[in-house]
């Protein structure tokens, strides 16, 4: 029986959307593109925010973090996705599961700070506004991105190291299409107490704590605004809330359904979808609705495009 357990553990089966086999085509001409935009349109914002000095602020400080955690994200579920859409070899070894899953959480822990510390930073915009350099400071925004990515690394690294120590031996398929927590807590045959306990005193903590510092921070706002008396000045500062709020709602909406109850059930696969869906809207729901942004872009495309017409005229 040891022996058995011992060959569980070195591989999965990812069967998530196995029982809808007439759907591949569909979802793979659907998800391949959506992965091609999700990385051009993060990584790209991520080269405007560090090229352009203009945009050297603590806003897009933030926006440039979560931008490259929403590809980090993308990067962990996608491309595996993919490849079991094409490949009837749909396996995964147990430390390439870990992988996927400490990307992930990684991904997913950092959008919750950079979400949290975004809100923070709206609020200090609107309802401070003659202190918003002396309190938020580049090098505080520098600080706080540090931060983020320290406390995200080690909370990832406690949960891949709980799951390591359990023992897999009820199955090897997991009826999902990427390695998450919950899945793997089915298939487990070590008792999964500790690694539950653990989300409550880790896990938890982090989302009440984000959670609170959103509500906090735009309930100050609303105030703020509807004490305002110009129309014109409610309207600006509803403008430059509206995105940052768009995109936090979408993220605590499907965040909070997800960490739901334990529960039997494949549930999981239709919310975790969201997760794909996420990372390829952040840019352009921060970007569309910029005009610093989208005057910074028509400025490189035309940079490029006289580049292009200057080096074919040498050419010739």
């Amino acid at each position: 029986m040891a022996d058995t357990n011992h060959s569980l553990t070195t591989e999965f089966l990812l069967t998530g959307f196995s029982y809808h086999p007439d759907l591949k085509i569909l979802l793979s001409a659907l998800f391949s593109p959506t992965y091609l935009i999700t990385m051009v349109g993060n990584l790209g914002l991520v080269a405007l925010i560090f090229v352009e000095r203009r945009l050297h602020t603590p806003m897009y400080i933030f926006l440039g973090n979560l931008a490259l955690m929403d590809s980090c994200c993308s990067c962990a579920v996608t491309p595996k996705m993919l490849e079991n859409f094409f490949s009837e070899d749909k396996r995964i070894s147990l430390y390439e599961c870990m992988a996927q899953f400490y990307f992930l959480c990684l991904a997913e822990t950092a959008d919750c700070f950079l979400l949290a510390a975004m809100a923070y930073d709206r609020y200090v915009a609107i309802c401070s506004p003659l202190q918003y350099h002396t309190r938020i400071s580049k090098a505080l925004c520098i600080r706080m991105s540090t931060g983020t990515f320290i406390v995200s690394k080690l909370h990832s690294l406690i949960h891949v190291g709980l799951l390591l120590r359990l023992t897999f031996c009820r199955s090897n398929q997991i009826d999902h299409f990427f390695c998450d927590i919950l899945p793997l807590y089915r298939l487990s045959c070590t008792d999964p107490f500790i690694n539950e306990l653990m989300i409550y005193i880790f896990s938890m903590p982090i989302q009440i704590f984000t959670i609170a510092t959103v509500l906090i921070s735009y309930l100050c706002i609303l105030l703020t605004i509807f004490q305002m008396k110009s129309k014109e000045g409610r309207g600006k500062a509803f403008l430059t809330c509206a995105s940052h709020f768009l995109s936090v709602s979408i993220f605590y909406i499907c965040l909070l359904m997800y960490i739901r109850p334990f529960e039997e059930g494949d549930k999981d696969i239709p919310v975790a979808i969201l997760y794909i869906v996420i990372p390829l809207l952040n840019p352009f729901i921060y970007s569309l609705r910029n005009k610093e942004v989208i005057n910074l872009l028509k400025k490189v495309i035309r940079t490029s495009n006289v580049l292009k017409q200057t080096s074919s005229s040498i050419a010739n």
